[in-house]
């Protein structure tokens, strides 16, 4: 177990609170509330916040290299451009289906997932989108297609599809993903895997909806450590700061009866490990 001092970052009410992703160009979190279709971003310095109301529910927002955000929207993935303007990059609307948790890897692709409103187990996907809008499927049939990460030799992947329990890891080439196997497995009663990091030791971190908990993993798929959690439904977790050595993690209140008064606040570890650079979308 973790007794290390939890703080809260950002005291908010987020539906469905998702994705931190640490911003060194401008030095911020961004973080997104997908059933409220808002991208957050708070600067841990000045305490400064904004709030950006998008075109449609965001799964996901990360930042870009020129500037602006990639967006993982109902409809498929979008950019904003620094002065706010925004266009579509890979539109491919299907009713019923909305875009979720992303993440871009180290040469820059984005891989964004996708699931059902309903969460019908063959509803979503998992696929790789080029910066000039290519977009290759990867997992054609996903249930709900969560965290994404990779180790800090960028050979290999991890992956979570919500209801199976697991984390999955695979073999990474730079572009591909292959040789699927089971990483870590949640037991019954300690909630699902959801929104993942991986640290500068290539451990994973991951947070685990309706489990009050983010998991540590060690790069054999050992339990490590347990930060147990005020609030139940954690959504994701990320490392964050001028040095990546506090984790934040996101958080939702969507589905509860008596949500918890931080439930769908930003929460935050300070000094909970080393996390990596992140890749900006190279779009």
């Amino acid at each position: 177990m973790s007794s290390a001092r939890l703080d809260v970052a950002v005291s908010e009410n987020a539906e469905l609170g998702e994705g931190p992703t640490w911003d060194p160009a401008a030095g911020r979190l961004i973080w997104v509330d997908i059933l409220a279709a808002r991208v957050h971003t708070y600067d841990p310095v000045t305490g400064h916040r904004t709030v950006r109301t998008t075109e449609q529910h965001v799964g996901a927002a990360k930042p870009r290299a020129g500037g602006g955000l990639v967006v993982n929207l109902r409809d498929g993935i979008g950019l904003y451009d620094p002065d706010g303007a925004f266009r579509w990059l890979a539109h491919d609307p299907e009713p019923g289906r909305r875009g979720n948790d992303a993440a871009v890897a180290p040469d820059g692709a984005l891989w964004a997932g996708t699931m059902r409103y309903d969460e019908t187990e063959v509803g979503g996907s998992l696929a790789r989108v080029a910066p000039d809008g290519g977009v290759t499927p990867v997992l054609p049939v996903v249930a709900c297609s969560n965290g994404i990460g990779w180790s800090p030799d960028e050979r290999l992947m991890y992956y979570v599809d919500t209801p199976t329990r697991r984390v999955d890891v695979f073999d990474f080439d730079g572009e591909n993903a292959v040789n699927r196997r089971p990483f870590a497995t949640i037991e019954e009663g300690a909630g699902f895997p959801d929104g993942l990091t991986v640290d500068a030791d290539g451990a994973v971190w991951v947070a685990l909806w309706d489990g009050a908990a983010v998991r540590r993993y060690t790069p054999d798929g050992s339990l490590d450590r347990i930060v147990e959690l005020p609030v139940r439904r954690p959504t994701a977790c990320a490392f964050g700061g001028t040095d990546l050595r506090d984790l934040y993690i996101s958080s939702a209140r969507v589905g509860l009866d008596v949500p918890h008064p931080l439930s769908g606040s930003l929460l935050v570890l300070p000094d909970a490990g080393q996390g990596m650079p992140g890749t900006p979308f190279a779009g």
